[in-house]
């Protein structure tokens, strides 16, 4: 009851511990006509003692039913593609959360948030997370990325952009015969004039390990690496419109260019960008960007909830895709979430044969599968808000020092 209460909570649009014991409650009367107490201190108690574990093996479950549905036309030339990405969630000031996800250093002590950084793997072709790394922002993307090698199998595609493009990361992969396209890193520099040519702004070179090595990689890791490596890098030219970037330089270790020519990396890496689409789903549509947890272990919680409930709402997606012949690409995360939201109240109060909740099960499906995204290829759509927000003054010392000023729109720092 605890689990499906928390995840209730973390699909409803408001996402408070009192909604999700009123729901409990709601079906606790409807079910079996039982009356119990509306206070949310039980419930948060029992969350609380929701075993991490269990919530990391549930989002497998979910992902891995996710994966058996995908057929060979959702491959990548033969390949699964996986898409590497990093990001950051904010939690509530607390000591506690302050200890081990401490604040950015720029900003000052009382005056900003605990962050905690997050590198997620998600199938290219269901959308599905596959898992998730957790740490402080003193520990690098790349490091995460290693704690999550189970994720990755021999024949794997890794795709990722450039904070992944360094020698360390794609080694690491190709020795467990995985293949990585990620953007070359930026200290890296490409001279199309040397190596082996392969076409226009296209070649192989061998790279060298590092002499020292670097913070974070183990000893034994970095011994097991290989000396030398044989890196194609690629340069394509991004010419749609909205694109901020003009020029994009690949490396891959997937070396030959009749199998896997220019323009299919070009195609691929450019598919990188649904890992942005499918973290705002996480963060904005879930809510996930700021989590509520008072302590680290309650924000891991929260975080894995949150993680298997994007995954069931994927699954809806999918189902409704394969059932109704539609592009799951093309279909709506917010437009699943609001019909799962809608529906959900008339699914838990069908009373009648199994085949009519099917009839429901399957008209919400319908639903889901006719509501696509429309297509724009030419919509440009920048990083600006265009909707002012309040004029209020940024919180530069703890609340206890600082000083209001009452003319807000004459605001000027206090330096006193």
């Amino acid at each position: 009851m605890s689990f499906w209460a928390f995840l209730s909570q973390v699909l409803s649009p408001d996402g408070s511990c009192r909604m999700a014991v009123r729901k409990a409650l709601a079906y606790l009367f409807s079910s079996q006509g039982l009356v119990a107490s509306s206070n949310t201190s039980a419930y948060c108690q029992a969350r609380s003692r929701l075993p991490e574990p269990l919530l990391r093996r549930t989002l497998t479950r979910v992902s891995r039913s996710l994966e058996a549905r995908c057929s060979p036309q959702d491959l990548w030339h033969g390949h699964p593609v996986r898409i590497v990405d990093g990001t950051g969630v904010s939690m509530p000031d607390t000591p506690a959360n302050q200890a081990l996800y401490p604040q950015p250093k720029g900003q000052k002590p009382g005056c900003g948030f605990p962050v905690m950084r997050l590198v997620a793997v998600f199938s290219l072709a269901t959308g599905a997370i596959l898992s998730a790394a957790t740490g402080s922002l003193h520990v690098h993307e790349s490091a995460l990325l290693r704690r999550l090698g189970r994720l990755f199998r021999p024949g794997d595609v890794a795709l990722g952009d450039r904070a992944f493009g360094g020698f360390l990361n794609i080694a690491w992969l190709y020795a467990r015969r995985v293949d990585a396209v990620f953007r070359l890193h930026q200290r890296r520099k490409a001279d199309f004039k040397t190596g082996q040519r392969l076409g226009f702004r296209d070649h192989v070179v061998q790279w060298t390990k590092p002499v020292r090595r670097p913070k974070g990689v183990s000893p034994s890791l970095f011994r097991s690496l290989p000396d030398t490596l044989l890196v194609r890098q690629v340069e394509i030219r991004v010419r749609r419109p909205g694109f901020r970037t003009r020029r994009i330089l690949l490396a891959t270790t997937l070396l030959d260019p009749q199998r896997y020519p220019k323009s299919a990396l070009a195609d691929l890496y450019l598919r990188r960008w649904r890992a942005e689409l499918f973290l705002r789903d996480i963060k904005t549509t879930l809510g996930a960007d700021v989590l509520r947890g008072q302590s680290p272990a309650m924000v891991r919680r929260e975080l894995w909830m949150h993680l298997i409930a994007y995954n069931l709402v994927r699954s809806l997606m999918l189902r409704a895709a394969r059932l109704h012949h539609a592009d799951p690409s093309r279909l709506s995360f917010k437009g699943t979430l609001d019909t799962l939201r809608t529906w959900a109240p008339v699914l838990a109060q069908a009373t009648g044969t199994p085949n009519q909740l099917d009839a429901l099960l399957d008209a919400m499906l319908l639903y889901i599968a006719t509501d696509p995204v429309p297509h724009r290829p030419h919509r440009i759509e920048p990083r600006a808000r265009k909707r002012r927000p309040k004029n209020y003054p940024l919180l530069t010392r703890p609340r206890n020092q600082f000083v209001e000023i009452p003319h807000r729109n004459r605001y000027k720092k206090v330096l006193s």
